[in-house]
Order: C-alpha cells, then structure tokens, then sequence
C-alpha cells in the first residue's frame, strides 16, 4: 500500500525492517538452547504509535513438544529482542514486542497433502 505521494508508509517499511532484524537477533545473537527448531518470522504488525508489534512466527517441527519449547523460548526472550532492536536501528521507540504462533504454513502443508490424497484418489 502506497501513501499519498506514492511512497510506502512509515508503518510498512518499520514492519519489513523489524521482520529482518528481529530475525537476525534470534538466529544469531540469542544463541538459547531452548530454540531448536526451524523458524521464520512471517511477519510483524507494528501500531501507528509504534508502542506494541505484533510478530507472528511459524516453527517448523514434526515434534510439538520442540515447536512449543522453541516459541516459548522465543517469548521468554522477548525482552531482550527488544534490547537489541534499540541497539541496531536507528528508531526513537522501539515496540513492545509480542510474539504470535502462525500457523498458517502448517495449515498449507495439511491442505496440499489433502489435496494429493484426492488426486490419488481420482486416478485410481
């Protein structure tokens, strides 16, 4: 979505941003045990105040106890987080952030196979 003058809005370009970084501080510098799952941040829904940001994970685990270790251990260091966002961007107020299980890859991952078991289905 483009402004007025066709620039892109101050809140999307600070979610994109926040998307890499808070990316990078979690694979990178938390180095938590806990987290020992696969993950990516999908995305991040930042209020036009900037005082809360929503930021909506996918892990990636066949093993639910794991997946659930992982985003817990995501949320416990969510302080943190957003220590280091302060540290390395260049923002006056950084977001309380707050983090959000997306399950919207696994949700995919379930209809494709629904969707190969009915086309094996047909072919028989």
């Amino acid at each position: 979505m483009k402004g007025r003058n066709g620039a892109v809005p101050r809140t999307e370009r600070l979610n994109s941003e926040f998307k890499k970084e808070i990316y990078d501080i979690i694979a990178r510098r938390l180095n938590d045990p806990e987290i020992t799952e696969m993950f990516s941040v999908m995305k991040v829904d930042v209020s036009r105040d900037l005082a809360q940001a929503k930021v909506f994970v996918s892990i990636y685990s066949k093993d639910a106890e794991k997946q659930k270790r992982t985003f817990d251990a995501i949320c416990k260091n969510a302080k943190r987080i957003r220590h280091e966002l302060g540290g390395s961007m260049r923002i006056r107020t950084v977001p309380e952030l707050s983090f959000v299980l997306d399950g919207s890859m696994e949700y995919s991952d379930k209809i494709n196979r629904l969707f190969a078991e009915i086309e094996k289905g047909e072919k028989k």
